[in-house]
């Protein structure tokens, strides 16, 4: 592996960690562990405890602008309404997320950096996505930003989430061909239908996760609305949600087009299934596990973190997979 592909997949992967991060942000509620951006509480490093934030710094009518932004009034904006909202817990698990989003600018920039030296090589799509991808990155921190003085508006945190699905199309390319020679699948006759399949499977779960963001929108004002309530008794509520059930149904078509996609990869592989095609079906058998506890048990934190994430390197291994499967050139 080139040092430039070990610097993409660097980045690839601590997206994949931002991803699971942002998705613990929000099943535990702390979007809004920092309020402001891109300081949290007006500090750089968080205080851990009540006592030790000096409120008579903070900017009040930047809070202030910040809650007209999300619908409240800003009249309740106080000194003493500031204190009884700080969360230690959401506020360090909210600036953990921040500090995860470091490693990704950086190792994306690297990438960028890289890109140059592809394109000198005569790989100028490479050095094209690769500034493509800081750009997305660059895009998505300033949807962060957003995020926070929307007071996370549904459709911003959407925006934010496929964005995250985009990016990691873009990295597995960039790992994927800055090489002299990519990696590619081996097929007993034609790859035509399998890849149309696969192609089919990725586009489905890309518009399941974008449908999750949604519905997770919609768990978000039920975990506000039913505080202190069981998750399990949010699942009636779900149910009368539209982009709910069609998540949920469109899970189906994942499931069966894998399930096809496996027996014609049994005939037409050379050599049969291999490790990227059985990881896919796992992953897609383990978000349908997940699906139906989140379905028929209740909304567990702990499992919507796992939906989340896995689904992102389901993402990505079926880009990779569209990518060593095309037709060497030349």
């Amino acid at each position: 592996m080139e040092r430039f592909q070990k610097v993409a997949l660097a980045a690839l992967v601590s997206l994949f960690v931002l991803i699971f991060v942002g998705a613990v942000v929000r099943v535990t509620g702390s979007g809004m562990g920092c309020p402001d951006w891109p300081t949290c509480w007006g500090c750089w490093i968080p205080p851990r405890a009540v006592e030790q934030l000096d409120f008579e710094k903070l900017d009040l009518e930047k809070f202030r602008r910040k809650a007209e932004r999300a619908g409240r009034d800003p009249a309740t904006i106080t000194r003493e309404s500031l204190r009884e909202e700080f969360n230690p817990v959401h506020t360090w698990v909210e600036y953990v997320n921040r500090l995860c989003s470091l490693p990704v600018g950086f190792f994306s920039l690297a990438t960028f950096v890289g890109g140059f030296f592809q394109w000198r090589r005569g790989r100028k799509l490479v050095g094209v996505t690769a500034a493509v991808s800081l750009f997305v990155v660059l895009l998505n921190a300033w949807m962060g930003a957003k995020i926070v003085y929307s007071g996370l508006k549904p459709g911003v945190i959407t925006t934010h989430m496929a964005l995250a699905m985009l990016l990691v199309c873009l990295l597995v390319f960039v790992a994927w061909a800055g090489t002299e020679r990519q990696w590619r699948k081996g097929f007993a006759g034609s790859a035509k239908g399998l890849r149309w399949l696969v192609g089919g499977l990725l586009v489905l779960t890309i518009v399941e996760g974008v449908m999750g963001s949604q519905v997770r929108e919609v768990t978000d004002v039920l975990a506000k609305s039913h505080y202190g309530e069981a998750r399990g008794e949010w699942i009636g509520e779900l149910e009368e949600r539209a982009v709910y059930l069609v998540h949920r149904s469109f899970s189906w078509l994942i499931v069966l087009g894998t399930i096809g996609f496996l027996l014609m990869g049994r005939r037409g592989l050379a050599g049969g299934l291999g490790w990227l095609e059985k990881g896919i079906a796992g992953m897609v058998g383990a978000m349908m596990v997940m699906g139906l506890v989140l379905a028929q048990v209740g909304i567990h934190p702990v499992v919507q973190v796992l939906h989340v994430g896995v689904a992102a390197i389901l993402v990505g291994a079926l880009c990779l997979w569209l990518l060593a499967s095309s037709r060497e050139r030349g």
